[in-house]
């Protein structure tokens, strides 16, 4: 079933629909990292008071946790329902999701006011965060991928990437301002809720935006594709899409998966475990730490087009097996540098990391949407990024902790990384370049013809 791809639009359309998507994922990143930082930093005292302080930070880091429980079911839901009505749509309701909760945290009493129920409730918010954001970045980065140039789709779909180091800058920034201004009993009694209910604000400009922008027209083509196919007399029930990815795209998933867990885990250990280890093993101050992060996703915001662009040049297996090696190699001299107390050696330890994180981030949006045909697309990028984050991402900041709270030393939290580094070189060694791919001919494996009425799809898939 061969047809021309859509025309690319027009530059002007396109810088659009690349800010609808970077101001959403942005505003998402800003509300899921906002809880990171909090968790790291207060959690543990408004709502699991009475514990011993690294214990306590255990189980705020449990509650951080359970947001990404709930990204797979996200990305099962918002999957299945964005390859059936279209990206747009599912993208708008993850934004209300996680705006309203992110807000409502911000209300939230504590465990001073309401006791047991504080953290109950803490946790009930945290997974409808992480159900939208398992919903979300799929959406986001097939809008771009789908709409833009395909010489230049790395660099393009990399754009709603810089969502999450801007989404980071942003809560980083907003909580380190409040810290600098407010005294500690301040900010542990009323300005914490200042970050979050701030969302109610982002939201609002991330829909007005976010309506603005037409549908995938890839996403459209398909669509038409498959209601012809029903008129036709002898068309055969269309499967769902969670059931064609697994039939079609299962090794694709378990790259997608397998490449996910050193950029994940190294990410929230070099930007949520560090304000805890920076705090309590290098004698460094809450605010010399979120500082350094702070400076550091600027620099991230910065590199990861250049990344992404290099991808279209080189391919994007080079670009991420360099980030997940350099990552690996970068963890110890990382400890060794935030162990001197220094605020030049905290910035160059977190620089260093995100500048070769943003290696693996950069390809990853046009890398897995390349993997995926158009009407599965959403559930197979999303299954295979959001399972990953339940055993990467999930509990990196609580097994840095553990080891931490365990062995006193950083050794095992550099050896735990490094590990997942060499799962993720594994992965991506093992897959194929995706580069040249079409994405609007990557196409019959969702059809519900069977597979040798299209061979070369077939093989495609």
């Amino acid at each position: 079933m061969a047809s021309a791809s859509p025309a690319p639009p027009p530059p002007a359309n396109l810088r659009r629909i690349v800010a609808a998507s970077l101001i959403g994922t942005t505003i998402e990143w800003y509300d899921f990292f906002l809880y990171g930082s909090a968790a790291a930093l207060v959690f543990n005292k408004l709502f699991f008071p009475g514990s011993d302080p690294l214990v306590g930070t255990l189980l705020s880091f449990l509650t951080y946790a359970v947001g990404f429980a709930a990204r797979p079911l996200g990305a099962l839901v918002f999957g299945h329902y964005g390859d059936r009505l279209g990206r747009k749509k599912l993208l708008v309701l993850s934004l209300l999701l996680m705006g309203g909760a992110t807000f409502a945290i911000g209300l939230l009493p504590t465990h001073a006011t309401i006791g047991t129920a504080a953290p109950v409730l803490l946790t009930v918010l945290r997974l409808v965060q992480g159900f939208a954001l398992g919903g979300e970045w799929g959406g986001a980065v097939l809008l771009v991928s789908e709409h833009g140039d395909a010489r230049r789709r790395g660099f393009w779909a990399s754009w709603p990437q810089t969502g999450a180091p801007a989404g980071q800058l942003l809560a980083t920034g907003v909580l380190s301002f409040l810290t600098a201004v407010l005294s500690d009993s301040a900010f542990g009694n009323w300005g914490w809720r200042i970050p979050f209910l701030l969302s109610g604000v982002l939201v609002i400009v991330g829909l007005w935006i976010r309506l603005s922008v037409d549908e995938s027209p890839v996403f459209k083509q398909a669509l038409a594709q498959a209601e012809a196919r029903k008129a036709t007399r002898d068309a055969v029930a269309e499967k769902l899409p969670l059931v064609s990815v697994l039939r079609h795209h299962w090794r694709d998933v378990l790259v997608a998966m397998g490449a996910r867990m050193a950029e994940n885990i190294s990410y929230y250990v070099i930007t949520a475990f560090i304000l805890v280890y920076a705090t309590t093993s290098a004698g460094v101050s809450k605010q010399t730490a979120l500082n350094a992060v702070l400076i550091a996703s600027a620099v991230h915001f910065a590199v990861i087009p250049l990344w992404g662009a290099l991808s279209d040049r080189i391919g994007r297996r080079p670009v991420y097996l360099l980030g997940a090696a350099g990552v690996g190699l970068w963890m110890f001299p990382f400890f060794s540098l935030i162990d001197t107390g220094g605020f030049g050696n905290l910035i160059l330890a977190v620089t260093v990391g995100l500048v070769l994180h943003g290696a693996m981030y950069a390809p990853q949006a046009a890398f897995f949407s390349e993997m995926f045909a158009t009407r599965m697309r959403y559930s197979g990028a999303s299954i295979g990024a959001q399972f990953a984050s339940v055993a990467a991402g999930a509990p990196a900041p609580l097994i840095a902790t553990a080891l931490l709270s365990d062995y006193g030393s950083s050794t095992p939290i550099s050896l735990y990384v490094i590990a997942a580094a060499v799962v993720t070189i594994v992965a991506v060694g093992l897959a194929k370049e995706t580069r040249h791919r079409d994405l609007s001919d990557v196409e019959a494996a969702d059809d519900a013809e069977p597979a040798a009425a299209h061979p070369a799809d077939a093989r495609t898939a």
